[in-house]
């Protein structure tokens, strides 16, 4: 089973695909959500009514579009490209995140959220 989310913001608006996996379960059961916007060098994380623990296979470096779940702040991570604590272009979150799936399209369009955005997540289908 996958699914499949929308994310939206005033200036724009992708879709990514989520792998089955306990925090994208717990996800899927919460949305939508509206939530606020937040950018760390080239990332952008915001806050979800979704509290669960480190799984298994976590990460702290991961690919550009990878949406993970940064369990010490219960928020949604969406990083495309490096962030304050990177090494070289890797995008390195700020701590290990549980791997939820991918964006479909060209990550770099997250680079239009700007801090403070209102923010949206919807499941889609």
């Amino acid at each position: 089973m996958t699914l499949r989310i929308r994310i939206s913001w005033p200036a724009g608006h992708t879709t990514a695909t989520l792998d089955e996996t306990p925090t994208s379960k717990v996800l899927a059961g919460v949305l939508p959500i509206s939530s606020t916007a937040r950018t760390w060098g080239e990332e952008v994380y915001f806050d979800t009514p979704v509290s669960v623990p480190v799984e298994d296979g976590a990460r702290q470096v991961v690919d550009p579009g990878t949406v993970a779940f940064w369990t010490d702040g219960d928020a949604l991570a969406l990083p495309y490209g490096p962030t304050p604590i990177s090494r070289g272009d890797e995008c390195r979150l700020a701590s290990p995140c549980n791997l939820l799936g991918a964006l479909d399209g060209d990550p770099r369009i997250l680079a239009t959220v700007r801090d403070g955005d209102p923010i949206r997540v919807e499941l889609l289908g």
